[in-house]
């Protein structure tokens, strides 16, 4: 298995980092990512006043590196802070905070906010298809994130965040942020997120029936009378609590609390790290890195025409 090496050339050189990041976004030599062509439509531009790293493309006729059109593209943030940082996140499994990421890269904390919410963004995926099948199990559960005053001296307890996670037993997970678990929001979510093919296991909530019988299977045990596997420990939704165990720990002892408006990005980094869960470290930094394709995030949209 790979291990952490923090004499890794590629955590303190600039070039060396460069050049291991064109190895895994490029493992066939330079892609154009405007119009995607690669070979000799490509040309490595070599002048005394050209950044190293920078290649044109014949065909748009644009230069490009390979940071272009990923989360990275235009960061004044060195790649090596990047590769460290999405070795870390990638190897935490309950999390990494921005503060710690602050401490440990000996950047600003802004800075760190900022690698942390674009490593979240490439761990979303692009177009995710449904999970599950036929002959597999998808078990369905919602819990709530935030809501307890216990420790608080004064002031209204936080908002509870509901949240819906689909499992795939031996295979991934999906989780959202919804608004209410009622069987009207839940419905559109649980039939585009588990193929109908698929045998549904959830626990008793009302919410699940109706909807358990436009799947090949529908299961339930029933929490409430300490009921918890049956039929030989086929039916459960144990896997689904398994999963909100890793996420409550990373919540609430990693992170503390997390605002509802970026809720959805710290789920996919917790469903990224659970689909990559059989990888190594390292391999799990690489499925990260490259997931980091096509997805520059930017909070400052363009102004829409006819506005100033």
């Amino acid at each position: 298995m790979f291990k952490l090496d923090l004499t890794n050339p590629i955590y303190s050189d600039n070039d060396k980092a460069r050049e291991h990041l064109e190895a895994i976004m490029w493992p066939h030599g330079p892609v154009c990512p405007r119009c995607q062509v690669s070979g000799d439509r490509i040309t490595k531009l070599k002048g005394k006043s050209t950044r190293p790293g920078v290649y044109k493309c014949k065909d748009c006729r644009k230069p490009f590196s390979v940071t272009v059109g990923t989360v990275m593209e235009r960061s004044k943030i060195p790649l090596t802070k990047w590769l460290l940082a999405a070795q870390l996140k990638a190897a935490s499994k309950k999390g990494i905070s921005a503060k710690q990421l602050e401490r440990m890269l000996g950047i600003t904390y802004e800075s760190a906010w900022f690698l942390t919410h674009r490593l979240n963004e490439a761990a979303t995926p692009k177009t995710p298809g449904p999970i599950g099948g036929s002959n597999k199990v998808v078990e369905a559960d919602e819990t709530y994130i935030g809501g307890k005053a216990r420790n608080k001296a004064f002031g209204p307890p936080p908002k509870k965040m509901a949240v819906l996670t689909f499992v795939e037993r031996e295979g991934e997970s999906r989780s959202f942020h919804v608004p209410n678990v009622t069987a009207k929001t839940l419905r559109p979510l649980i039939v585009k997120t588990a193929d109908r093919k698929s045998h549904l296991m959830t626990d008793e909530s009302p919410v699940y029936p109706k909807v358990g019988r436009e799947f090949a299977g529908h299961s339930a045990v029933n929490h409430s009378k300490d009921e918890y596997a049956r039929a030989g420990g086929f039916i459960h939704s144990n896997t689904a609590e398994s999963y909100f165990a890793i996420l409550k720990r990373g919540i609430y002892g990693t992170f503390h609390s997390i605002s509802e408006a970026h809720l959805h990005r710290y789920l996919a980094e917790f469903d990224f790290r659970y689909a990559h869960r059989k990888m190594s470290d390292t391999e799990t930094t690489i499925a990260l890195l490259k997931a980091a394709a096509g997805k520059r995030l930017m909070y400052h949209q363009p102004r829409e025409a006819g506005h100033a």
